[in-house]
């Protein structure tokens, strides 16, 4: 499958961010890079990169909201815990124990986000060292491009949500709380130094002892991976570690760094050396007693023998003339070998070819260089800067030849510290003010499919933590309607007291009682209405009331009811002869009253209807009787 081609309106985009924002985003992988842009722009309603460059140029807000998009800043104390255990049982107590009791300890973390790697950083030393020694020898310099981010760390504020993963114990130690804030301690947080840094553009820190560069590489192309992991070489002391996210594992980069632990993706630096050179012994014999010659001839002799550079000379022919102390003791020839063919020596070809030198300087007239040779002594290695110089007598005949072999090892030092120290010019002025260190980093070239799917999981985790946001707001407001679904229940119960209180006072009077609403619909038809005319509440309420088939004239009643639903004040009382649900022949008072709402107006009409027993009334005769 071909590699698709970059969009030139996009790839537009991305240079005109880096040349007037700043912000250099050319090494970020194109997939997930152009998948944040296009949702940033879906949200603006903008359908091209080209309308998009535009809508920049006219908005100068709308850059802080596309690197916000751009930059996922998913960040936590002690996030992937079980490699920060790692690091806390391995890793760092072996850096303490190459240190020196009082020198200092450097770390960066790379790419810090809001602050939470630092500070966890912090923790975890303060713990293995104690308060006082971490305050007075460590110094934790944290970078990041995102300045929003960079403010919150220096203020060291997180909610309790951020907080979860730091343990019981050591969120008690470290951290002061102010209602629903978290404060670092400020003590500590002296020794964590924040800076804006861009890992694509600026160089690095040096001598760091652990750099922290986690879930960053990831989103960057394979060559701005390999230009920042050369930095982080440079960045890193001799025996300094590189802890990186969990989906970052330098397959690719073995001659840069070689794995600690690749499960928990700590790596160790690689050091860089030359071609090995052959540990020659020396020959420890005396020179043997002088033939007799002048004074002056063994004072130089003898200043030839002192000098203190190793030094061979060789006749014309080929012999070996004299050799002195130093070449004795560098290059494992000796007295003994004076006489003899300087081809059959060792020396003239191990560590460096020298024959084909000595040649040229006779032929010539002149110093060769012949180039330098590395010798091992059991310690560091050292540098020899080989000459080959002719010897040429009063009447022009070459002589012979002399090689000097110069121990130039300390200038060599010299000059790669020389080199260094020029590298690292333009990150002393940070260090001097403390509030900034340059900081570069490198990537690690990742499988794509794995590199894609972590980077949709950190996409993933923002959209959670949006999502538990909303969803403690949706909590609340739940927690608001629970409240008034509380209170709604406890008036309903009083209400439903009220009405069993209510029917309580119906069934207990002695006469029957029936409600009306304005349209004479039945309302309330208590037992004293059903044992007096036969009908049940469930075949009367909701009935209108002159339909009913009881023993009553309710034609004449009609106008009583009228008069009350039309506001006539008082109750009304009327006697009719009626027939109660025996069939017998009694008389009935009713007593009619108006019902007010609320507002004051008729609402209905109450109606008490009781027998009267003072009137004399016919009664039909028992079924059965005689």
């Amino acid at each position: 499958m071909g590699v698709a081609e970059p969009d030139p309106a996009f790839e537009t985009l991305l240079v005109h961010l880096r040349d007037n924002r700043g912000f250099d985003f050319t090494g970020y992988k194109r997939s997930s890079l152009s998948r944040r842009v296009d949702r940033r722009m879906t949200q603006v309603r903008v359908d091209d990169y080209s309308e998009y460059l535009d809508y920049l140029e006219m908005h100068g807000e709308e850059f802080t909201a596309l690197f916000n998009t751009i930059l996922i800043n998913v960040t936590g104390f002690f996030r992937d815990a079980e490699a920060w255990e790692f690091l806390r049982t391995h890793v760092l107590p072996g850096l303490l124990t190459g240190k020196g009791p009082h020198e200092p300890i450097r770390l960066w973390s790379a790419g810090c986000a809001s602050g939470q790697e630092a500070y966890t950083l912090a923790m975890l030393l303060a713990e293995l060292m104690g308060i006082a020694e971490f305050r007075e020898r460590v110094k934790i310099y944290a970078t990041d491009v995102d300045e929003e981010g960079l403010t919150q760390a220096r203020h060291a504020a997180y909610d309790e949500r951020e907080v979860r993963g730091v343990p019981p114990g050591l969120l008690e130690r470290y951290f002061e709380r102010h209602g629903q804030t978290y404060t670092f301690r400020k003590d500590l947080r002296r020794s964590v130094i924040f800076g804006r840094n861009d890992l694509v553009q600026d160089a690095p820190i040096s001598r760091v002892d652990l750099l922290v560069c986690r879930n960053t590489l990831m989103y960057l192309t394979a060559e701005t991976q390999a230009r920042i992991l050369t930095r982080f070489h440079f960045a890193l002391t001799a025996e300094g570690a590189l802890f990186l996210g969990k989906a970052e594992m330098l397959l690719s980069h073995g001659g840069l760094f070689a794995p600690v632990d690749l499960k928990h993706r700590v790596f160790r630096k690689v050091a860089r050396v030359g071609s090995n050179g052959v540990a020659l012994s020396a020959d420890p014999l005396p020179v043997g007693p002088p033939a007799a010659r002048s004074v002056e001839d063994r004072i130089r002799d003898e200043a030839l023998l002192a000098g203190p550079v190793a030094q061979v000379v060789i006749a014309a022919d080929g012999a070996v003339v004299m050799v002195n102390h130093q070449a004795e003791m560098l290059l494992g020839v000796s007295v003994r070998d004076k006489g003899r063919p300087f081809r059959d020596l060792d020396v003239s070809y191990r560590p460096l070819e020298l024959r084909r030198s000595i040649e040229q300087a006779q032929a010539d007239r002149r110093t060769v260089h012949a180039g330098d040779a590395v010798l091992h002594r059991g310690g560091e290695p050292l540098t020899l800067e080989v000459h080959v110089s002719p010897l040429v007598g009063r009447d022009s005949e070459v002589l012979g030849v002399t090689v000097v072999f110069n121990d130039v090892t300390e200038a060599r030092r010299l000059q790669v510290e020389l080199e260094a120290t020029h590298r690292q010019l333009e990150t002393a002025y940070e260090e001097l003010q403390s509030t900034n260190e340059e900081l570069e980093t490198t990537n690690e070239e990742l499988q794509s499919t794995v590199e894609e799917l972590e980077t949709t999981n950190e996409e993933l985790q923002s959209t959670n933590e949006e999502l538990e946001t909303m969803n403690e707001e949706l909590q609340s407001t739940n927690d608001e309607l629970q409240a008034i679904n509380d209170e709604l229940q406890d008036r309903s119960a009083q209400v439903d007291e009220a009405n069993a209180f209510l029917e309580a006072i119906l069934t207990g009077m002695r006469a029957g009682v029936v409600v009306l609403a304005p349209d004479l619909a039945v309302r309330v038809w208590n037992q004293e209405a059903q044992d007096l005319w036969g009908l049940r509440p469930e075949e009367t309420i909701g009935q209108h009331f002159l339909t009913l088939d009881i023993g009553l004239p309710l034609e004449q009643l009609a106008p009583m009811i009228r008069r009350a639903l039309g506001g006539e004040p008082g109750p009304q009382e009327l006697a009719l002869p009626a027939v109660n649900r025996r069939g017998r022949r009694i008389s009935v008072r009713v007593l009619g009253s108006p019902l007010a709402n609320y507002d004051g107006r008729p609402g209905g009409v109450i109606l008490m209807m009781e027998q009267d027993d003072r009137a004399d009334g016919d009664e039909p005769s028992e079924p059965g009787g005689d």
